[in-house]
Order: structure tokens, then sequence, then C-alpha cells
């Protein structure tokens, strides 16, 4: 499918607008959707939305979010409000406890596994199952219940096992 815009690239951006009830779909490509993009930023304020959307949830008090500093960069909590932006990557981790519920709303989801093929998706869960087994199996070793601890263990190494077969399989594919 080309670009409704260009008519010259691959479409690879789908929007659609809803204004005044009238739906519109737009199929744009690369170039084409960060022109659109600023568009809107500029129509409709992406800083705004987003600062919106990091105030829904529990707000802050204004001299503690006015502390918030990325130690990096220098930047500040207010200034991500302000642009919508961040300065640079140690400021997911400066703005960790506000970022958090701001991103699982956004996304659905707090943890990102990128853009991947399903078989490595799949994967990743298969490993963070695995280590939410492992904090279980920890402490029911420390509250001794040996028999849970047993079965949990016997469940990370079910998962392992899996995990394993699945490097194999890819290995011998790729060889």
């Amino acid at each position: 499918m080309l670009c409704d815009i260009c008519g010259k690239n691959e479409a690879t951006v789908h929007l659609t607008e809803i204004i005044n009830n009238e739906v519109t779909k737009l199929h744009l490509c690369e170039e084409c959707a960060k022109d659109k993009a600023s568009e809107m930023e500029e129509h409709f304020g992406l800083a705004e939305l987003l600062a919106g959307l990091a105030d829904f949830g529990g707000k802050l008090e204004s001299d503690e979010m006015t502390k918030l500093k990325c130690p990096n960069c220098g930047f500040t909590y207010m200034d991500f409000k302000k642009i919508g932006r961040l300065g640079c990557s140690e400021c997911y981790t400066a703005f960790k406890k506000n970022l958090a519920p701001l991103l699982k709303r956004i996304h659905g989801a707090d943890q990102h596994y990128g853009k991947a093929p399903i078989k490595a998706q799949k994967a990743a869960k298969v490993r963070d199952d695995a280590q939410a087994l492992r904090a279980s199996l920890q402490k029911a070793i420390e509250l001794e219940e040996f028999e849970e601890a047993a079965k949990l263990r016997d469940q990370i190494k079910e998962l392992e096992k899996k995990l394993e077969n699945k490097r194999n399989k890819e290995g011998n594919q790729a060889g």
C-alpha cells in the first residue's frame, strides 16, 4: 500500500482521525508520518497531553517535582512536563517513579521488550516467568516450605528446558 500523501513510498504508519464524528484513515510512509506528527504536535501540543497523563495518577507536590533532576543531563521533571521529551536515556532512571505509571497507561505495560518477533517476545516472557518462580523459590526456602520449593524448582527446570530447546532449534535453523 502506498502513502496517501506522497503516493511514492510504502505506507508503514496507519492513522485513524476522528474529527466531529467523521472517521478518516491515513496510510503514511515514515517521512510523511514525521511531518504529520510535527503538525499534530503543533496543533494539539504533545507536551500538554503527556503532562496531563503524567498528572493523572498521584500528583506530586510542586516542591518535590521541582527537585527531581537527572544527574546525567540536568534535565528536570518540570522540563519533561513542559516539552514532553526527556533529556537523555538516564532520565528514565531518574524519573522512574513518575514515568512508570505514565508509560503503563500509554503502552498498557510497564515492561518494554521493543519490537521483536513473536518468538523473541515469547522467550522473554518465559525468562520473566522463570525469574518470578526463582523469587518464589527463594521465599519458599526461607519459609522452609520444602515441598513447595521442590515444585517450584521443577517448574523452573521445565521453563529453562523450553528455553534451551528453542535456542537449539533456532541455532539449527540458522546453521
